[in-house]
């Protein structure tokens, strides 16, 4: 019955997102882009990780990641215009044209990394329900990602890859209408079996920072607002973006607070995948459910990071570096990533990335609004505030484990 009604919730969320009226206003896909690259399997692995750090205090450590995240979208948000009307006159010479420049090659580099973090779930995921000595399971994950990787490098090569990331992009609709079907059947797990378990002790201490600090990664994506200019006004992106963030965060504490009587559950999972087995624990054919949106979602995220970087070097290089052997580039150092990390360093790793680029942008944030006096003082404060934050998970974020 469980099931039934998640399929049926799917079907009919993901109907009114792919047909609805609004699914076809600008503002909507204006809203579709970073919700869509907020939203991947990073709620899904959120959920045991918090759960094993916190106790029952990982709704509180979700909602803590959530706000550094929307800080970060509020300097972006600055950016888009103050920084865009800067940059549309600044010469090439400029220092804050330099700035920026500098700040899209960490972009391109964070994108890169961030594939390896995607694919390296993708393979997690897809052979956590296979039978495999466990001693041979990292490397079977990594010569999955690696072929994936170079399957698509062949694409680009070959100039068909636009044609996969368009189908990548349709399977938006399908994931948040699988994230609503998993979202119901948590509530009804909770409101026909109680609170099975007591809940784990909740656990706050300095030392718990660098993990939480370590899964940015998981709350990442609204920064493409910032990289839609060609398509949508400054205005609309600001809007867009603001409501992206607030659908996203909706839907990671609807999920860690609906995960409450499954905690001690959670935090005793093993890896990356551990939700599954959770969703299992409810109805052996969730897992599948799981597994379905966790792929799509990540295969998605993929192929457009990895676009996003191979178009943001070419940029970067004033078109010496062609996207295809850009996009070549990204793979090959995604591909590394891989190997020389687990599924808890990667995520780290990939959080490290994206935090150095926000930092960054508050950098630029601040500079502008010297230079032109936009923005107040608290505005200054704020950049410079959110900036150090960014940057302590930098040098601190950690893996979840070890």
């Amino acid at each position: 019955m469980i099931v039934a009604i998640a399929l049926l919730v799917a079907l009919i969320v993901t109907l009114l997102l792919t047909f609805g009226r609004f699914a076809r206003s600008n503002g909507w896909r204006a809203t579709m882009t970073p919700l869509a690259s907020i939203i991947g399997s990073g709620f899904l692995i959120c959920g045991p990780l918090l759960a094993r750090e916190f106790g029952s205090a990982a709704l509180l450590a979700m909602a803590a990641l959530l706000a550094i995240a929307y800080a970060a979208g509020w300097v972006i948000r600055f950016n888009i215009v103050h920084v865009e009307n800067h940059l549309a006159h600044a010469s090439f010479n400029d220092p804050i044209a330099w700035t920026a420049r500098i700040t899209q090659g960490v972009l391109a580099l964070a994108y890169a990394v961030s594939v390896a973090y995607y694919l390296k779930l993708l393979a997690e995921f897809s052979l956590k329900p296979v039978a495999l000595d466990p001693a041979w399971q990292p490397v079977a994950a990594n010569v999955m990602v690696t072929v994936i990787i170079g399957l698509m490098t062949l694409l680009a090569l070959g100039g068909s890859l636009r044609k996969v990331e368009h189908l990548a992009h349709g399977t938006v609709s399908i994931k948040i209408g699988i994230i609503a079907g998993l979202l119901v059947a948590l509530a009804i797990a909770w409101a026909t079996n109680g609170m099975a378990d007591p809940l784990p002790p909740a656990r706050l201490s300095w030392a718990s920072i660098p993990m939480l600090l370590g899964l940015i990664i998981t709350v990442q994506g609204f920064e493409t607002s910032r990289y839609l200019g060609h398509d949508y006004a400054a205005d609309l992106r600001i809007k867009t973006m603001r409501h992206a963030q607030w659908i996203a965060s909706a839907i990671y504490l609807a999920f860690i607070a609906l995960l409450t009587p499954f905690l001690s559950r959670a935090a005793a999972t093993e890896g990356v995948a551990g939700i599954l087995d959770i969703m299992e624990l409810i109805a052996p054919a969730l897992g599948m459910f799981v597994l379905a949106g966790a792929v799509s979602s990540q295969l998605s995220a993929a192929v457009a990071d990895s676009i996003g970087s191979g178009g943001l070097v070419n940029e970067v290089s004033r078109r010496k570096i062609g996207v295809p052997v850009a996009f070549t580039l990204a793979g090959a150092l995604a591909v590394l990533v891989v190997w020389l990390t687990d599924p808890f360093e990667v995520v780290a790793l990939s959080s490290r990335a994206f935090a150095l680029f926000y930092a960054m942008q508050c950098a630029l944030a601040f500079l502008v609004s010297i230079k032109h006096g936009s923005g107040t003082v608290g505005h200054r404060v704020g950049f410079v505030v959110i900036g150090l934050i960014c940057l302590v998970a930098v040098f601190v974020g950690a893996p979840a484990e070890g």
